[in-house]
């Protein structure tokens, strides 16, 4: 039997080497801030040749340059995920630039509506054309991102593609609209059936499942207090997280020699949330607790 001292031994087993990205050829969808940029900055970091993707332009090039200037290949592309037509010509330009792909993060998201907890986003008032917006992005660009990744990485019989789902999409969640719930709800399938779909030629698709991250997708209100205050209160861990605890797990999604057996699987990083409520959401009964 091997010991642990036969393991230190042999360079192949490795946490430097498991988890190595050198020279990995990347895409991150909604790169330029957020969990995106967490996703293309840890790449980036570690050697991977990442090409960073999203609508806003001067946000885009802001990251490009955060990381250019830290020594990391990286390049910008402008690209509307909704947009399929802008996917296919984006992905084909990356792809013939690199000469292939290895890891794909489809991450970009927007929200929009009001969730169930108020008034106007009760089904009977939920705004449609916001409804529209987010299965556009949130749903629709997926589906395109996962396309056009594929159609590059069946060929060369090999590949990884990582979804940004949400704990929106494997439970219910109050404080979100309708489109965000259905499209997240249409990602973690999309997934599975993907991963059903290119597994017989050794594309690996995977979903992270965030729960409350600070980013950017709720808009100015993502720095309410209130409404911080409101999300740490529905995880057991009694906070928020940052993007930056998102890293590892990329790491391990998109290193060529790691999670090799690894596919179909959607992976809650949400400090408890989808175990159920902290323990100071429940009050002790006056009369005690009866077995």
């Amino acid at each position: 039997m091997e010991g642990k001292g036969d393991a230190m031994q042999v360079p192949g087993k490795r946490a430097g080497v498991i988890f190595d990205v050198e020279g990995v050829r990347a895409v991150v969808t909604g790169a330029a801030s957020g969990l995106g940029f967490a996703m293309a900055e840890v790449l980036a970091l570690n050697g991977a040749r990442v090409n960073l993707l999203d609508s806003n332009g001067d946000l885009l090039e802001a990251a490009v340059k955060e990381l250019a200037d830290e020594g990391a290949t990286v390049s910008g592309e402008l690209c509307d995920v909704s947009d399929p037509d802008a996917v296919d010509r984006v992905f084909g330009a990356i792809a013939e630039r690199e000469g292939g792909l290895d890891a794909v993060f489809a991450n970009a998201g927007i929200s929009r509506g009001a969730g169930v907890i108020v008034e106007e986003g009760q089904i009977e008032h939920a705004d449609r054309s916001a409804y529209r917006q987010v299965i556009d992005v949130n749903l629709d660009g997926v589906v395109w991102t996962v396309q056009a990744a594929a159609r590059v990485m069946r060929p060369q019989r090999h590949g990884r593609i990582v979804v940004t789902a949400s704990t929106a999409g494997l439970s219910t969640e109050a404080f979100c609209g309708y489109g965000y719930i259905a499209a997240k709800g249409g990602v973690v399938n999309l997934v599975r059936q993907a991963a059903l779909d290119l597994a017989r030629d050794n594309v690996l698709v995977n979903g992270i499942a965030p729960g409350p991250f600070h980013t950017r997708i709720g808009g100015p209100s993502g720095g309410d207090p209130d409404v911080e205050e409101y999300w740490a209160s529905t995880v057991p861990l009694g906070r928020m997280a940052d993007p930056s605890e998102l890293q590892g797990l990329v790491l391990l999604l998109a290193a060529p020699r790691a999670s090799t057996f690894l596919t179909g699987a959607i992976i809650p990083v949400d400090g408890g949330t989808l175990v159920g409520p902290p323990i100071s959401a429940f009050s002790r009964p006056a009369g005690g607790f009866v077995r």
